[in-house]
């Protein structure tokens, strides 16, 4: 049997307002920080017309900025990847 993961209220909200953002699905916000598509869509509908007190939250400060960290760490690699191919495509197009 596999030990449920707790996330923290903070965690919850960011993840949350990534959603919010333009273009971006659901699923794909899920999947970029590492859980499950279905329970982000469950974290958002718990906190539609809700307070900020809507998560109990259980996570220490120290697990909050590792999952901020790694959030970022995933948003910066995506960046480098898309540069790569970038400018292999247009290395390949100018010889």
């Amino acid at each position: 049997m596999t030990k449920r993961r707790k996330y923290s209220a903070e965690f919850k909200r960011e993840a949350i307002a990534f959603t919010k953002q333009p273009g971006v699905s659901c699923r794909q916000i899920a999947l970029e920080i590492g859980i499950n598509p279905n329970l982000l869509s469950r974290w958002k509908r718990e906190a539609e017309g809700s307070s900020d007190k809507v998560f109990s939250g259980s996570g220490t400060p120290r697990d909050e900025e590792l999952s901020r960290l790694k959030r970022e760490l995933a948003r910066v690699k995506k960046e480098r990847d898309f540069l790569r191919e970038a400018a292999t495509f247009f290395a390949k197009g100018s010889s």
